[in-house]
């Protein structure tokens, strides 16, 4: 896909963090940005920008974790934009825990809105795009994908599970001229960096999530199978992890990443129990 101009993309979790930064880059070049989150009134102001920026805005609010009612959304999104070029599963929980301490209420969210909303939803929507032979699929993960992050472990999962499955369904669809790619930003300068106020490690790249939006749009412009934004430091320490995960471990101790993560987990828990309704 060379030009988003008059395409349709669905962007789930469009209303804040990089889902924000994809949906104006995604204005910029003409596109008609179907918005799906679920805050109402953040995500008019998105779809608002959109159309200010030269696309069309259309908002769609929907909590992703009723997975029985996804076919419902799908329906809505027909209805409002026609057949969908492109799928951006975007939307994302992240709580930082020691392990013990998450409830199965967390478990469920995490593991729903991160991994279980973008298979039904493409799911739904793949049909359409087989049987026109044209779309595209991209699945946000992450560098905690890549390698299990400390005290972030449910997320890392479920992050793990969607690079795995973005893989196996690229192999699925290679004859039908749908793309899948996958993209894993390291620590983004937007969301949960600024809730916390987190203080990284020196051996962590901070991405502005304006590139990790260019790096989204440039995927599916390429056909990109896979883009890591924290680069070639992260390649190797990917490798350096499968050959030697003792190894891995250690370097993990040494440049202070799991410190930095529980730390987070910290400030992330005494955010909850001073706002539980805004920490959730």
């Amino acid at each position: 896909m060379k030009t988003f101009k008059g395409k349709a993309v669905v962007l789930t979790g469009a209303s804040g963090g990089i889902g924000a930064y994809i949906a104006r880059a995604l204005a910029r070049e003409g596109a008609t940005v179907v918005g799906v989150a679920r805050n109402q009134a953040a995500l008019d102001k998105i779809c608002a920008e959109v159309n200010t920026l030269g696309g069309k805005g259309l908002s769609l609010a929907y909590d992703l974790q009723n997975l029985a009612a996804l076919s419902d959304l799908a329906t809505q999104i027909r209805q409002g934009v026609g057949p969908v070029d492109v799928l951006i599963n975007n939307a994302a929980i992240e709580k930082f825990r020691p392990f013990q301490d998450y409830s199965l209420d967390d478990l469920q969210a995490m593991t729903v809105t991160n991994l279980l909303a973008p298979m039904e939803l493409s799911r739904l929507l793949l049909p359409a795009m087989i049987a026109r032979k044209s779309g595209h699929i991209v699945n946000i993960s992450s560098g905690a994908g890549k390698h299990g992050a400390p005290f972030n472990s449910v997320y890392s999962a479920t992050k793990a599970a969607l690079i795995n499955w973005s893989e196996a369904l690229r192999l699925e669809l290679q004859d039908d001229q749908i793309g899948v790619s996958v993209v894993c930003p390291g620590v983004t300068d937007a969301g949960m960096f600024h809730a916390l106020e987190i203080e990284t490690s020196d051996a962590l790249k901070i991405t502005p999530p304006d590139v990790v939006a260019d790096v989204v749009l440039n995927s599916i412009k390429q056909n990109r199978l896979e883009a890591n934004l924290d680069g070639f430091t992260s390649k190797v320490f990917s490798v350096i992890s499968q050959l030697s995960p003792r190894l891995s471990d250690t370097i993990l101790q040494k440049v202070g990443i799991v410190e930095a993560n529980y730390d987070c987990a910290q400030r992330q828990m005494r955010c909850q129990q001073a706002s539980p309704v805004l920490a959730k």
